[in-house]
């Protein structure tokens, strides 16, 4: 836990050092103060006032003492909370912000999401409101048996004995709990997917499910997060029972003892000499438990922080791609794959299997496979979405392990099959791709992509708002615009996974259009699945299960057997439908 708290201060983690020794020094200075009773009572009992009064004195100095410290400790904690705020996530950040591209999965998002928004507020929590009286009420119980140890050994030895034993029960009832949490915790995820995806995909719910919208889905993910909400409250509030009654069983057994063996003897009355110490050591057993009963109330929130920290320290687990001292600059716009091997995890199958291939500068390469074969692994391969297994990646003649980020993000450009836009306007989503380009250069990449055809249909051209994600825009136009964006980076390189999929034939023609306008000006390796798109490649790769299975310009390759020969011939067939009792020719896309 310490060490989780240390990487999200960094520099600042000695606030956090200075606050646990504060909140050590006051738990200390609270049980002595709670211990000093014990001299004040024992003169009392002595009938000597002189000595009491003496005791009673400095009992009060550390009253006061605990009085003054405690606004201290309280103010550190709260310095120690805002660090973590201000602090924690720009850590968090900057270690996420080296970690592989390929790591960001929607799985990871949602961690990273909730640990940043909602965990970070609950460990900001954690010094100010759990950590004092935790650390109060576990010094505190140690210095009251030292005292116990004093008056009798043998009810020091059992209290002692306690200890470790009410602190096992306790990290059993957090064990439970944490299990319970990390259900809670994985429902609340899927059911924020789900509400997401059902306010976003409305029209295609509606279209298959009426005028309920489809909310299906979603009904049953907010069912099971009630579910397991219930399920955590139950064991929730069972572990704090739980607690508790250990707590109290202790106080029993010490009650017990103490009367078996400091009681009276045949009813006869105790002497004072026995029973001056049988009424402090009374004394000391209650303000031994009322301690460890904070202790106990506390438990829960500090298992639910703990889940917290659980997040954040498999983050900072997570190891980014390491990076060469001696980097070096990729000499053209090349890509070459030598004996390259590569999965996603070790308990899963290999995807590429010692793939060979190479590209040469200003090039179009097309990827062909079926789904499954290895094409979009390939592109992450290139881009150093990952590292490879076996074998090398090279670009411009260089291992991309060898080349900085920022050498690599300068090289290549990627098109991907999802278009994001981000909220603005439409020339503010150009310049992702360069942020000082000018008007000039905007409408450049615009008209290349086939944007500008498009704006005329929008009343404030490129100051046109695309709206949250491009929601106003469609998904060809949105396409056309990541392709500007793509172009306007003017990269040597340029990936393309699936630009056409899924788009009508108006925007597949454009796009087509945009990557034709491109051969010989950039080494561009697309993801293909329109027969336009492969006939202008200057070489096809066909990939099955994870290798080459033939590699060819498009003309070598229509004449061979193979996988290659199947692709065509489904693409034609799909081409040969009729509509309207008017046929599609061949050669349209």
């Amino acid at each position: 836990m310490l060490n989780t708290f240390n990487r999200l201060l960094g520099d600042d983690a000695g606030i956090l050092h200075r606050y646990l020794g504060m909140t050590l020094v006051y738990g200390l200075l609270c049980g002595l103060s709670i211990v000093s009773v014990v001299p004040v009572l024992a003169s009392l009992l002595g009938n000597d006032i002189s000595a009491a009064s003496r005791w009673l004195a400095l009992l009060l100095v550390g009253v006061l003492l605990c009085w003054a410290l405690r606004r201290r400790v309280e103010r550190a904690g709260i310095r120690v909370g805002v660090a973590v705020l201000q602090q924690g996530r720009h850590h968090l950040g900057d270690h996420v912000a080296q970690l592989p591209v390929g790591w960001f999965s929607a799985p990871n998002t949602a961690r990273l999401s909730h640990v940043t928004a909602q965990g970070m507020m609950a460990l900001a929590q954690l010094p100010a409101h759990v950590f004092t009286p935790l650390i109060t009420g576990l010094v505190t119980p140690v210095v009251v048996v030292v005292t116990l140890f004093l008056l009798d050994l043998r009810l020091g030895l059992l209290a002692l004995l306690a200890l470790p034993l009410l602190l096992a029960v306790f990290a059993l009832t957090a064990r439970l709990g944490q299990r319970a949490d990390e259900r809670y915790h994985a429902n609340t995820a899927q059911a924020s997917q789900r509400m997401v995806e059902f306010a976003q995909a409305q029209s295609v719910l509606r279209a298959f499910n009426g005028a309920d919208g489809g909310s299906h889905f979603l009904e049953q993910a907010i069912a099971e997060q009630q579910q397991a909400a219930k399920r955590l409250i139950q064991v929730s509030a069972m572990s704090v029972v739980v607690n508790t009654w250990a707590v109290q069983v202790v106080f029993a057994a010490l009650l017990l003892a103490a009367a078996c063996w400091l009681g009276p003897l045949a009813g006869e009355p105790l002497p004072p000499a026995t029973l001056i110490p049988a009424v402090l050591a009374l004394l000391l057993l209650s303000r031994f438990v009322d301690p460890l009963l904070e202790v106990a109330s506390y438990s829960e929130v500090l298992r639910s922080a703990r889940s917290q920290l659980t997040v954040v320290r498999e983050l900072f687990a997570v190891e980014p791609l390491p990076q060469a001292r001696d980097t070096q600059v990729p000499g053209d716009g090349s890509v070459e794959l030598h004996e390259v091997s590569f999965r996603y995890a070790e308990d899963q199958p290999e995807v590429l299997r010692q793939l060979s291939l190479s590209i040469a500068p200003g090039s179009m390469t097309a990827l062909v496979g079926a789904s499954g074969s290895g094409k979009s692994t390939l592109m992450r391969l290139i881009a150093r979405f990952f590292d490879v297994d076996a074998g090398s990646v090279k670009v411009g003649g260089v291992d991309v392990r060898r080349i900085s980020s920022g050498q690599l993000a300068a090289q290549i450009s990627q098109i991907f099959q999802d278009a994001y836009l981000f909220q603005g306007s439409i020339a503010d989503n150009i310049r992702i791709g360069k942020a000082d380009a000018s008007e000039a250069e905007v409408l450049a990449a615009a008209r290349e992509a086939g944007v500008l055809e498009m704006l005329e249909r929008l009343p404030d051209g490129l100051d046109t708002a695309v709206g949250e994600g491009g929601a106003r825009l469609s998904g060809g136009e949105r396409q056309r615009i990541s392709i500007a964006r793509a172009l306007i980076k003017d990269a040597p390189i340029l990936l393309v996974d699936e630009a056409t999929a899924a788009l009508d034939a108006e925007n597949q023609a454009a796009i087509s259009e945009a990557l034709a306008r491109l051969r010989g000006k950039r080494t561009v390796i697309v993801i293909a699945h329109q027969l336009s798109t492969v006939a202008m490649a200057d070489q096809v790769v066909v990939l099955d299960n994870g290798r080459v299975s033939q590699q060819g310009t498009p003309a070598q390759l229509r004449t061979e057997p193979g996988l290659y020969a199947h692709f065509l011939a489904q693409r034609r067939s799909a081409k040969g439908w009729r509509i309207a009792a008017q046929s599609v020719s061949e050669d349209s896309v």
